[in-house]
């Protein structure tokens, strides 16, 4: 196996179970490993760290795998570790209200690069990096063997797949091609889920929680629903007798895709108003037209997607909070998210502290939101944390 020598002072992180090893660590290499292949890890005085698979294209330059030097990552590990992941989320799907969920998440599952979903009978992958790019025949088989899909669908994920130095993807790698829209359950709630050409994965999973929690406050209110993609919240405050709904979303296929899925729960005659416009746009058409709402819900983009972003994501979400706070009397609700993991949780209350002081609110945080149970944080991965969120009430 070839052999990879740190620098002396920059082992600290993979010693403490951090998955990654910058190019800028390494010192030197035994051996000449191609991209994907597996190699084994010391610090300066030659003691076995990891093992891990290398990429000479990318900036992390060794995803990290395995600390324990007998264990050996072979055929039997990696179908191991797969079964492990899968195993864990059981409990999610077991009450048959849901067949929607994250099943492999990476490297908070100690499989960096790998993502699977499984939405109904079909399972979505993402496959990020060449240590998994050649390992993929023994992903596909086990996932085949421990649930039985109709079909699993690899994801295009051209520029994710390009960081790595590959190309390829879009693509059945087993059985049936999904149709254009899979049929899937999530908290009792039927969704249209476009596997092939939808969003990341297809769907956001990892709202499950939030969309129920968020919920439990639209009752008998007047809901404003801004970025909302398939519906998400708007179908569960739908569920949960919200008085109007509006779902805002800059996409044509997120609007058509919700209004197949008000259609697919037979929820036509429910008070539900569908805009197709940009949301920072349309939030200020409802100010100057004087509108006014009980809870809004504003789930936007990864605004930073690096720290050096963080500052301009600042202001981005500073003022799509101003906006959103503006159409709130006093009692109204604002729930709000960020799915940048560059923004941690005390650097969003005080984005949130500004943009109240900006629309002339005074606000109180009165509950905080985080990802779900098969989107877990791994403690040696603090990047693994991305979502969060703040339910906030004007006084």
């Amino acid at each position: 196996m070839n052999k990879i020598i740190l620098n002396k002072g920059k082992d600290k992180a993979a010693w403490q179970l951090h998955p990654w090893v910058f190019s800028g660590a390494i010192d030197r290499i035994e051996g000449s490993p191609e991209n994907g292949a597996l190699v084994s890890v010391y610090n300066q005085a030659r003691e076995f760290i990891a093992y891990g698979y290398y990429n000479g294209e990318s900036r992390v330059a060794i995803r990290l795998l395995e600390w324990n030097p007998s264990q050996v990552v072979d055929e039997h590990w990696w179908r191991n570790r797969i079964r492990r992941a899968i195993q864990a989320r059981t409990v999610i799907t077991s009450d048959g209200y849901t067949n929607t969920v994250r099943l492999i998440f990476s490297e908070a599952d100690f499989l960096p690069g790998l993502i699977a979903d499984r939405f109904g009978e079909f399972i979505s992958l993402q496959i990020l990096t060449a240590g998994i790019e050649k390992v993929k025949p023994i992903i596909v088989d086990e996932l085949q063997q421990l649930l039985r899909p109709k079909g699993i669908y690899q994801r295009l994920d051209t520029l994710a797949r390009a960081h790595d130095g590959l190309t390829g993807g879009g693509e059945v790698l087993f059985g049936e091609e999904p149709p254009t829209f899979v049929d899937v359950l999530e908290n009792g709630i039927h969704y249209k889920v476009n596997i092939t050409e939808g969003q990341k994965s297809g769907f956001y999973c990892d709202q499950r929680e939030n969309r129920l929690l968020v919920a439990q406050y639209a009752r008998h209110k007047r809901v404003l629903d801004c970025f909302c993609y398939s519906g998400g919240f708007s179908l569960n405050a739908l569920k949960n007798d919200a008085l109007e709904v509006f779902s805002v979303d800059s996409s044509a296929l997120a609007i058509e895709t919700l209004k197949q899925n008000i259609q697919g729960n037979a929820w036509e005659s429910r008070p539900h108003t569908l805009i197709q416009h940009d949301v920072n746009k349309q939030l200020k058409i409802f100010r100057e037209s004087g509108e006014k709402f009980d809870l809004i819900i504003l789930d936007p983009p990864k605004y930073a997607p690096s720290r050096s972003k963080l500052e301009k994501a600042s202001r981005a979400y500073k003022e799509l909070n101003r906006l959103g706070l503006s159409l709130l009397e006093s009692g109204g609700l604002l729930a709000t998210f960020s799915c940048s993991g560059a923004m941690d949780m005390d650097t969003f209350k005080q984005v949130l502290a500004w943009a109240a002081l900006d629309a002339g609110k005074e606000i109180q945080f009165i509950r905080q939101f985080t990802q779900p149970e098969d989107h877990p944080m791994r403690a040696s991965f603090p990047e693994g944390e991305y979502l969060k969120g703040l339910l906030c009430r004007v006084l």
